[in-house]
């Protein structure tokens, strides 16, 4: 089964690019101190959206399953990247009259969603140029 597809298509406005997945449309920039229009995210804010969108979902739908009281879930993330690697440091804020072991458990749970387990994997990017 193939997964997600995404095109990102970059023109004459300086660093603005346009994403598409053939269902929804949205832009990438660079912020106006490194040249850009600063008119949407900037690429290391969408890598930590998708983790943080990932998340949120997976534990709202786990606890819907198990009809535990979440009310919601917030998720801070940020990202440094040093000479031995990236660190991802993720904060989850969960809402809801939930007891001590419903919360570890969905902390647990968190490590499980899909967007975690590919960023803390073997990740291989194959690069090739493109029929014009």
């Amino acid at each position: 089964m193939a997964g997600p597809s995404v095109t990102a298509t970059i023109g004459d406005v300086d660093f603005q690019v346009r994403l598409a997945d053939g269902t929804h449309e949205w832009i990438a920039d660079e912020p106006a101190s490194l040249g850009g229009g600063d008119t949407g995210p900037e690429p290391a804010s969408l890598l930590l959206s998708s983790l943080g969108a990932c998340t949120s979902i997976t534990l709202k739908m786990y606890a819907k399953r198990k009809e535990w009281p979440l009310e919601s879930v917030q998720v801070e993330l940020s990202m440094q990247s040093t000479a031995e690697g990236t660190n991802i440091d993720r904060r989850i804020a969960l809402r809801g009259a939930l007891s001590d072991e419903q919360r570890e458990r969905l902390l647990q749970i968190a490590n499980a969603c899909p967007m975690h387990k590919v960023l803390s994997g073997a990740i291989h990017i194959a690069s090739g140029l493109a029929p014009q």
